[in-house]
């Protein structure tokens, strides 16, 4: 008897038809609309070759791409948001949200904190992941974004934060707030120890992230096109009844303002974290505490 094989399929629009495909064998792009094949993508760093469009990377697919292979040691992973307010929209109660999350997406939270190393040298480091609840900023997140700067104290070493979030989370009401506060006075304390902190903004970084810890890096940094923000452009417009600039809510809108140091692309990235620690290390800020 011959098994029978289910496979996932997709449809892709072209200008003539629609041709359906096995899921997961290509991917369209979102700015060019190009259909690239999904093993050529992920081999491009899930940048497209056409228009340079940068995809979303997941935190441990971002880990992967950074750091030394195999030095990452993840910190505190069983951290999982509670439900302070007993949050229930009209849709679900919060608690059942954080466990259907939690399963689909295989992390407790929309962030990964460890310790690791870059060219063999070493660093603390928070990584968001965009998928847990739109990379929103509970308590949890909070709490693990300042251990982990707290980890960068306790053994004397740089601190790199990756931001991908839609701002605070709005099911823990005043609680998410709080971490705005909590995260910027965790990275005071960093800096009266005299460590760097490098922050690395992703698609997107808006809200509660960008108004506090995303934007106080000693170096800022962004992927290009990407998303960076307080409110989003639709927002402002509603509430302002004023037509953006194109493109003005963009890294490169914010760079040619001053608001960061560099638009980075995907591929220089680590590179230019690697040029960042010898810097600083040769500027005797850190080194000698190692």
């Amino acid at each position: 008897m011959i098994p029978t094989v289910v496979v996932e399929t997709t449809t892709v629009e072209t200008q003539q038809s629609q041709i359906i495909v096995p899921h997961n064998i290509v991917v369209k792009c979102p700015k060019c609309k190009e259909i690239l094949y999904e093993r050529d993508c992920r081999r491009n760093l899930k940048v497209c070759p056409r228009c340079s469009y940068h995809f979303k990377l997941t935190a441990y697919e971002r880990i992967e791409l950074l750091l030394d292979p195999g030095s990452f040691i993840e910190v505190d992973g069983d951290i999982a948001s509670a439900d302070p307010l007993r949050f229930v929209s009209q849709s679900q109660a919060y608690a059942e949200k954080l466990e259907k999350e939690q399963q689909k997406v295989h992390l407790n939270e929309a962030v990964v904190i460890g310790q690791a190393s870059i060219e063999n040298m070493p660093l603390a480091l928070g990584i968001m992941d965009f998928r847990f609840i739109g990379g929103s900023m509970g308590a949890a997140v909070g709490e693990k974004i300042t251990r982990a700067i707290e980890l960068g104290i306790e053994h004397h070493i740089p601190v790199l934060l990756a931001s991908a979030s839609g701002g605070a989370r709005m099911q823990e009401g005043i609680y998410s707030l709080m971490q705005m506060a909590k995260t910027s006075a965790a990275l005071a304390k960093l800096g009266e120890a005299k460590l760097p902190y490098f922050s690395l903004l992703t698609d997107p970084t808006t809200g509660g992230v960008t108004a506090s810890f995303a934007m106080l890096g000693d170096v800022i940094m962004a992927e290009p096109g990407c998303l960076v923000c307080f409110a989003g452009p639709r927002v402002i417009e509603q509430f302002m009844h004023v037509q953006l600039p194109k493109d003005a809510v963009t890294a490169e809108f914010v760079y040619e303002h001053g608001l960061i140091d560099a638009v980075v692309p995907r591929h220089e990235l680590r590179k230019t974290f690697a040029r960042l620690l010898r810097l600083y290390s040769q500027a005797g800020r850190w080194q000698k505490h190692m």
